[in-house]
């Protein structure tokens, strides 16, 4: 793990995130008709939220498919939804191209073997406490939390109050 993963943080625009494993803790219900369904954290998407009105771009990266996916990321906000990826490099690059953003600018967090092509390519790489081996072996920043438990608020948090961004008490107007 990198012991600079903050000085790196100063240029990030974006945030790429998978799903099953960084959003969620893992566990996936399936029910009789097909539908997956997932348990996400309110204060990952309250994160996620605030960061795009913010300015921040966000992409989620997953070979996940669910109308479930797709509806939470478009209620928080989220623009660059990439379901159904099998080559996660391709549609990386694809978002890099489109959003007109450099690797540099980008976090990339992942928690298994899926992702590791991507989080080599990024300014940082970061995962939750609970990834595979592979995925914390080239982490720059490993969260305290697991998956689905706030890592995604985490690093969120982390590069907005490095930026000046994040909540201030004494700017609240009551």
């Amino acid at each position: 793990m990198s012991t600079n993963y903050k000085a790196k943080l100063h240029s990030i625009k974006a945030f790429v995130f998978d799903f099953d494993g960084v959003m969620t803790d893992g566990s996936v219900w399936t029910y009789g008709d097909g539908e997956t369904v997932r348990c996400g954290n309110t204060k990952d998407g309250y994160a996620i939220q605030y960061a795009v009105k913010k300015g921040y771009t966000i992409a989620l990266i997953t070979g996940a498919t669910s109308k479930s996916i797709d509806n939470r990321m478009e209620a928080l906000g989220v623009k660059a939804i990439y379901t159904g990826c099998a080559n996660k490099m391709e549609t990386y690059e694809r978002f890099l191209t489109t959003y007109k953003l450099q690797p540099d600018e980008v976090v990339c967090m992942g928690d298994d073997i899926p992702d590791y092509e991507i989080m080599r390519h990024c300014g940082v790489a970061a995962c939750p406490a609970d990834a595979a081996q592979e995925i914390k072996e080239i982490a720059d920043y490993i969260s305290l939390y697991p998956g689905g438990q706030g890592c995604v608020r985490d690093i969120i948090e982390q590069t907005l109050r490095l930026h000046g961004a994040w909540f201030h008490a004494d700017a609240v107007v009551w």
